[in-house]
């Protein structure tokens, strides 16, 4: 059971009017533009610049960061759309 302190929380947010979803906000976002960042930092620079201080000396490097920024802007995408779709749906049932 909780406590009437949660229970006053959460009723209080339920009250809360949602905010419409901005893709802005989802840091996943943010997180792939700096990926792309460092990875064009190392491919105008060289592997050298963007290689993390005792980091094994491999190629591919610049290749490996935009992947891992595709994978976030992915993950960005399925989470705003979640996230509207949950929007709208709550905008459905008022």
């Amino acid at each position: 059971m909780h406590s009437d302190g949660y229970n006053k929380l959460v009723s209080k947010s339920a009250e809360k009017p949602l905010s419409t979803p901005a893709a802005w906000k989802n840091t996943y976002f943010w997180i792939a533009g700096i990926l792309v960042l460092v990875a064009l930092v190392g491919l105008l620079t060289g592997q050298d610049s963007i290689r993390d201080p005792g980091q094994r000396d491999e190629n591919g490097l610049v290749l490996i960061y935009l992947v891992a920024a595709v994978v976030m802007a992915v993950n960005g995408l399925m989470s705003h759309r979640h996230t509207v779709q949950l929007w709208e749906e709550a905008q459905d049932s008022k």
